[in-house]
This record gives C-alpha cells, sequence and structure tokens, in this order.
C-alpha cells in the first residue's frame, strides 16, 4: 500500500510549531514525519527554521518504527557533502532504521544570500552528482580523498558509524537528475504532478537497471491544507505558488518580492489550490486527487508538507480523521 508521509514547512514555521504539528501528525495516522530544509524561505516574510534542530526532537515524540527525513536537503553549496553524510548517520544511530536524506540540487533562494554564484544547469548538476559520490562512499565507510570542485576531501571518513547505513533518496524533476538518482540513491523523490510525474519515474528506472540496482522508494510531494472557510485557506496558503514554477528550481531567482508577485501574476487562485497543491474544503477533493496521485505507476509514498497558517493542526486532525481513512479503507 501506497504510504503516507507529513512534512512540516521551516519555510513557514518556527522549529516549536514543527515539532508539535510532528505530534498530532503521528497521532493521526502518518507514516514518517520529516520537514523541508531551506535556509530562505520561498516567499517574503516566511521563517528559515533549522531542519537539523527539528528531526531529533521529533523523533523523540513520535512514535513507532516511520521514517525521519528531509525533503529535501541541498547539496550544493551551504552543506558541505562529508557533513550531511555525518550527519544523518549520527540520526540513523539515535534512530535505527529510519533516518532518511531526502537530497536536492538546491535552490538560488538559499544559496545566492550565502555566497555562491548560481551555477549553469550542467554544472549544477555535476556539483551535485559529486556531492551524492562523495556522501555515499563515507556512508560505505571508505577513507575518501576526492576533488568535487565545489569541494574537497583528503582522506576523510566517518569516525562513528551505525549499525547501517541511512538512506539517501534523490530529488529530480527531470530525466537528468532521474538518472543521477538511478545512480546513487535508494529512491526517486519528485513533484506530484499526474503530467510531469511519469516520465521523471520512467528515467529513474532506466537508469537503476542501467547500473544494476532495484529501484527504491518513489515518492511525490505535494503541499495540502484542509479547511474551512475555503476562501481564507487559500488566503494563506497562496504564497507558495512560487514553487509551482521550474525556472525557480533551475535559474538564478532569488530576489522573494519579485518572484512572489511574478508568480500571482502568472497563477491564478484556482489553478494553484485544485490543479497545485491540495488545497480545499473539500474532504472529497483532497482524497480523489491523492488516489490520482498513488495510482501512478511505481509511487510507493505521498509525502504531504503542511502548509498556511490558518489553523494548520485542525488540517492536520482532519487528515486523520476524514482522509488517510479512505485512502487506506480503515480508520487511520
Amino acid at each position: 500500500m501506497t504510504q503516507f508521509w507529513f512534512a512540516a514547512s521551516t519555510e513557514e514555521f518556527t522549529p516549536s510549531q514543527m515539532l508539535e504539528q510532528a505530534r498530532v501528525a503521528d497521532r493521526s495516522g502518518f507514516d514518517g514525519i520529516g520537514s523541508s530544509d531551506h535556509f530562505v524561505p520561498w516567499f517574503p516574510e516566511g521563517r528559515g527554521s533549522s531542519a537539523w534542530a527539528f528531526l531529533p526532537a521529533a523523533g523523540q515524540v513520535v512514535g513507532g518504527d516511520g521514517p525521519l527525513f528531509t525533503s529535501v536537503t541541498p547539496v550544493l553549496h551551504h552543506y558541505h557533502p562529508a557533513v550531511i553524510a555525518q550527519y544523518f548517520m549520527g540520526l540513523e544511530d539515535l534512530h535505527p532504521g529510519r533516518a532518511v536524506l531526502g537530497v536536492g540540487s538546491a535552490e538560488a533562494i538559499s544559496e545566492v544570500p550565502l555566497g555562491l554564484d548560481w551555477p549553469e544547469p550542467g554544472e549544477m548538476l555535476r556539483r551535485f552528482e559529486a556531492g551524492l559520490e562523495a556522501i555515499s562512499r563515507l556512508w560505505d565507510g571508505e577513507t575518501v580523498t576526492m576533488d568535487g570542485g565545489w569541494f574537497r576531501l583528503d582522506e576523510a571518513r566517518l569516525y562513528t558509524m551505525a549499525a547501517r547505513r541511512p538512506r539517501m533518496i534523490v530529488s529530480a524533476f527531470g530525466p537528468q537528475a532521474a538518472a543521477i538518482a538511478g545512480r546513487w540513491g535508494d529512491g526517486l523523490w519528485t513533484l506530484g504532478d499526474p503530467e510531469s510525474a511519469p516520465e521523471v519515474i520512467d528515467a529513474y528506472r532506466s537508469a537503476c537497471a542501467e547500473h544494476g540496482r532495484e529501484p527504491g522508494e518513489i515518492v511525490l510531494q505535494a503541499g495540502f491544507h484542509l479547511g474551512e472557510p475555503e476562501e481564507r485557506v487559500i488566503a494563506a496558503t497562496r504564497k507558495w505558488k512560487t514553487t509551482q514554477f521550474p525556472e525557480y528550481y533551475r535559474d538564478d531567482h532569488h530576489d522573494l518580492e519579485a518572484m512572489a508577485a511574478e508568480a500571482e501574476r502568472r497563477m491564478s487562485d484556482e489553478e494553484f489550490a485544485h490543479e497545485g497543491f491540495l488545497i480545499s474544503s473539500d474532504v472529497d477533493e483532497h482524497i480523489r486527487r491523492l488516489r490520482e496521485l498513488a495510482a501512478i505507476d511505481g509511487t510507493t509514498v505521498v509525502c504531504l508538507q503542511s502548509i498556511g497558517d490558518h489553523d494548520p493542526l485542525t488540517s492536520i486532525r482532519r487528515y486523520g480523521d476524514e482522509v488517510l481513512p479512505s485512502l487506506r479503507g480503515a480508520r487511520a
């Protein structure tokens, strides 16, 4: 059966608010708990909370053996790959079998403010793949010397190892990144878009076959908010429209005010709420659209990121009471 993971938003909430949401999501029957991982939010007046502060705390307050994950940690500039490898190996030791590094190639919004000259797409993918190679080799217990172009390792190794490797699920929005995921990842993370996801999944599976690897988790991600009245819910979430444009992930866009204004011009509230993310007061609409995502061939996980500051805890609880049981055929 498809699993449903819950992600808190570093871009919109403080760590303490994220932790309370994690408690409610766990009690509501979500199968995994995690968060986004951004230094800068997607919109003006947002938050920049630390995912790495949140995750160990979440592991202490949620039960079971479900994954603790990031969706997704950037590997391009502000995190050195060896530091990522060390952190998630430590998280795996604290919570055996649960540490999942969702990892991506980052966006200019979180990297340019930290001093990066944003690379063109080909160079970005080369840097990304070098970072994934370093993490994977360190997790394998190797002593690594390599020049990744944007980082170096000189006989580096992890001196503390958990009993098993963490999992690494690689974010990809197109075939080239999906090929990297198939080579280095333990799974694929992509947008919950019924139009674009099948092509990315096919590219990932082809890369797995090329490298003699079995496909891992295939995670589709979408933002959600279920609340009343719908007009107020949309008003509380429309600032997330900037996440709907591929060029904001790929190109050098980091002026939050300009991005927000452009997104508002280009996308209507109707498109955002009912074709992009899952923003509605209609429970049946949430269920129908999630079934469409779960039915995409290969999907094993739908990761639902809670967005909007209009009573988010009630939105999460209603998912536990009204949405997840219908998707699973039993009460959560």
